[in-house]
């Protein structure tokens, strides 16, 4: 019998985010939506971290689940995968259908404000990847400019 050791592989989460607990990721997204409350920052992140989960897929899925908090990535990782890609504008519109009294216009800032408060505490190059995954219009939502070219 061999007395050679077997690596051993573990999943590391990103650097960024090691110590991000789930508190600190409402607290951004209450900061970044100035919401009046943590509890309204608390359900608008709910939302709209489910609603991603539905289209983010692969690799990318799991490395998101990976970089998020504990409660984030059971939102993400919870939800079934769709079948059909929805542009930003549709996106916004499923995310004011899971939200009483959403507007567009409140559901555009929800999501903003949510998605907006990730790249910090997930990187760069997770949301680069996850961008290239959906379709075009989405960066303005993650707080980039969409260089994209027009069609």
């Amino acid at each position: 019998m061999s007395t050679a050791t077997v690596p051993r592989v573990t999943t590391k989460p990103h650097p960024q985010v090691a110590d991000v607990t789930w508190t600190q990721l409402i607290e951004a997204v209450r900061q970044s939506g100035r919401y009046a409350t943590r509890p309204q920052a608390e359900q608008v992140t709910r939302t709209v971290l489910s609603a991603l989960g539905t289209h983010v897929t692969g690799d990318e899925r799991v490395d998101l689940a990976r970089a998020l908090p504990g409660e984030a990535a059971r939102l993400i990782a919870a939800q079934i995968p769709a079948t059909r890609r929805l542009t930003a504008a549709r996106f916004v519109d499923e995310v004011a259908s899971r939200t009483p009294g959403a507007t567009s216009a409140t559901a555009r800032w929800d999501v903003s404000s949510v998605l907006g408060a990730l790249p910090p505490l997930i990187g760069d190059d997770l949301i680069t990847r996850i961008l290239a995954q959906l379709p075009p219009g989405y960066a303005l939502l993650f707080g980039r400019a969409d260089l994209t070219p027009a069609s």
